[in-house]
């Protein structure tokens, strides 16, 4: 059982945060986070940004993974969280979040506050506000999706924000692929035995609104949901 830490002390979690062409915000998030969990260690999984977010991201204070070339978000974030993993001294809890956010990450502690009192190994933040967005084919889509696949209802099905046992990262790694990332995430981790919570939080981040932009973007998110579902729906699920 992890021992009890005094509030505050934040020894033991790593930050990771998934960032593509985010420099006009990845300064304000990376701040918030370190100011709202002092002691943390915060990585940023930049995906081979274009506008100097990786640079911004490491004069704010993070620790830095960006390769090459574009891997996608499921794929960046998983080798952010094996360097995460690979430290002297690993973490007990990740938090996991979106590089948007903006001085509203320091409104995640709920998130890690529930895992660290075991009421869930698994916590994901549910937006308190919705901002833009498109009708909803998408998200109905994930929350259809996980449902199938492991019996659960989920409010926050494709949410980016999650903090986890270290126990649950280790076992749903590699994450899926490109925006598939979290429904793979949810579905790997309550396969696995492991407590969802969702939790309201009041958090902002950059929206895509109903654009031609903003409906590429969710056509993007439609695919690889649909490529997480059929590579889990091919899996057996373990015996209960």
């Amino acid at each position: 059982m992890e021992p009890e830490r005094a509030a505050g002390d934040e020894h033991g979690l790593a930050v990771i945060v998934a960032a593509r062409n985010e420099a006009d915000r990845i300064a304000d998030t990376v701040r918030a986070l370190r100011e709202a969990f002092p002691g943390a260690r915060v990585w940023v999984a930049d995906d081979a940004s274009e506008d100097g977010t990786a640079e911004v991201a490491m004069a704010a204070g993070a620790e830095v993974v960006s390769r090459g070339r574009p891997h996608g978000k499921g794929a960046n974030v998983s080798a952010a969280a094996e360097a995460a993993l690979s430290v002297a001294d690993p973490p007990t809890l990740v938090l996991l979040c979106d590089g948007d956010l903006g001085a509203s990450a320091a409104r995640l502690a709920p998130l890690v506050e529930a895992v660290r009192r075991g009421e869930c190994d698994l916590a994901v933040a549910s937006f308190s506000r919705r901002v833009g967005g498109g009708f909803g084919f998408a998200l109905g889509f994930a929350r259809w999706a996980i449902q199938r696949l492991c019996g659960i209802a989920t409010e926050a099905p494709i949410s980016g924000q999650r903090a986890m046992r270290v126990e649950v990262l280790r076992a749903v790694l590699p994450f899926a692929a490109g925006y598939g990332m979290e429904i793979g995430m949810t579905v790997d981790a309550v396969r696995a035995g492991f407590r969802l919570g969702e939790y309201e939080v009041d958090l902002e981040h950059r929206a895509t609104g109903k654009s031609i932009r903003g409906f590429a973007h969710r056509a993007l998110q439609l695919r690889d949901f649909l490529r997480v579902f059929l590579a889990r729906g091919s899996r057996r699920r373990p015996a209960s």
